[in-house]
């Protein structure tokens, strides 16, 4: 059984394979007009100023006009700005991510813009907040050793170990 397409693979029983068929010739378009002659350096200019020929001003195609913007969810925004200004503070960062949450989700319902911003404030609240309280975490383990150790009975012994000893 031959295949008629003329992308079948070539059968060597049916040795003249099927042309496809050329498209329509279409016509060929009309010759564009002749710009009219622009002045020369030298002719007198008429008393009204220069006037562009009619033909310069042929009417185009108005082509479709830009889609309205789309609006960017402040709270985004706002989730960003507050977890990266928690790298400075580390206090803003869990209110970025939780902002950044809710962003997300009214960007989901509303058909807004700023998905990007609210995904940086989530990130980037969630791993400072994380390491804000690894570093609690740290100073509480270190207090209960201090503690554990006798470091807080003589109030002269901690002071020895905040500050330098003298010479003398």
């Amino acid at each position: 059984m031959t295949d008629p397409s003329p992308y079948a693979p070539w059968d060597p029983n049916n040795p003249a394979p099927v042309q496809p068929s050329t498209p329509p010739a279409y016509p060929q378009p009309a010759a564009y007009p002749q710009p009219a002659a622009y002045p020369q350096p030298g002719d007198a200019y008429p008393a009204g100023g220069y006037v562009a020929p009619a033909a310069a001003y042929q009417p185009g195609y108005a082509g479709y006009p830009y889609p309205p913007p789309v609006k960017t969810n402040t709270l985004a925004i706002a989730a960003m700005i507050c977890s990266l200004a928690g790298i400075a503070t580390c206090i803003s960062a869990p209110v970025g991510a939780i902002l950044g949450h809710i962003a997300r989700k009214q960007i989901r319902e509303r058909g807004e813009a700023g998905g990007g911003m609210a995904l940086t404030g989530i990130i980037v609240g969630w791993i400072l907040t994380a390491g804000l309280l690894a570093y609690i975490a740290f100073v509480v383990i270190a207090i209960i050793l201090a503690a554990r150790d006798g470091a807080f009975e003589d109030p002269y012994a901690m002071m020895g170990l905040l500050l330098p000893r003298s010479i003398g």
